[in-house]
């Protein structure tokens, strides 16, 4: 994190994901008077001065002094945003966090490759992130590092070998708490109409989930030899699994995720076409 304690960080855009890093930063031990957010509502902006950083409404003045921009804004602003922008980054390193904005279309809006592109998710919230990262060749090995610094502000970083696995990043962890948050809701009615209150039927679910995923992260066993050791033969977690085998819930599952890869790359294919 020292590289990171030692930069001026601008954020374009100051929403949750923007916010999430912010605080991730500010508790890692970044001086809020390094960090400056820069957004068009005023209410955001408020939000923020309370964290005792420097905010703006004026991307130009936002910029000027940063070693790091973080852009952090929706995807059909950011062929607007960036335009008025280019030929201003020189010596700055540029950390994308918009869903579907290719390197080369950043590089092109904004006039330089020093560009590291990242697929966050919503747990970043609660400093339980997993990030991916990909970097432009021409991004050098310790650009690569203060990345990782910054982004590890609130959760896991895992570096790709190339952009195109980006999309499937979108597809496993981007996408995937919702994948997880449905399985919740359908566990929590089951549990109602088993006849469980609701309340009890949310905090067993919720716990449960906790559980399987803190045994999974400090497990030397893979899922499927943890799933297997929790499986009696001919008991009641065998009489579920087996429901959802008939069902084909590992093949859905799989087909689902591959329908989100393949919507992730043509969202990226429509960004660069609009910013053209």
């Amino acid at each position: 994190m020292s590289a990171a304690l030692n930069c001026n960080i601008t954020f374009i855009g100051g929403g949750n994901m923007a916010q999430a890093l912010i605080g991730g930063l500010i508790t890692r031990g970044l001086p809020a008077t390094r960090i400056t957010a820069s957004d068009p509502v005023e209410k955001i902006r408020e939000l923020l001065q309370e964290k005792d950083v420097h905010v703006t409404d004026n991307n130009v003045e936002a910029i000027e002094n940063a070693d790091v921009v973080v852009l952090a804004v929706k995807p059909q602003v950011l062929g607007a945003l960036l335009k008025p922008l280019k030929g201003l980054f020189e010596n700055k390193l540029i950390i994308s966090i918009v869903a579907g904005a290719e390197i080369a279309t950043i590089a092109e809006l904004t006039g330089t490759e020093r560009i590291v592109r990242v697929m966050p998710n919503t747990p970043a919230l609660v400093q339980t992130g997993a990030h991916g990262l990909f970097a432009h060749e021409n991004v050098v090995t310790a650009d690569r590092g203060l990345a990782s610094q910054v982004l590890a502000a609130t959760g896991l970083t895992i570096w790709v070998n190339t952009e195109a696995q980006i999309d499937a990043v979108t597809a496993v962890s981007g996408s995937g708490p919702a994948y997880f948050f449905y399985m919740m809701e359908s566990m929590i009615r089951a549990g109602k109409n088993m006849g469980l209150d609701e309340k009890v039927a949310t905090a067993l679910t919720l716990q449960t989930a906790l559980g399987a995923a803190q045994m999974a992260i400090t497990s030397s066993n893979t899922p499927a030899e943890l799933r297997k050791n929790v499986t009696s033969p001919n008991g009641t977690t065998q009489a579920a699994l087996e429901v959802f085998d008939r069902a084909q819930i590992s093949q859905n599952i799989q087909a689902a995720l591959a329908a989100a890869q393949k919507r992730s790359q043509e969202l990226a294919q429509e960004l660069s076409d609009s910013t053209k």
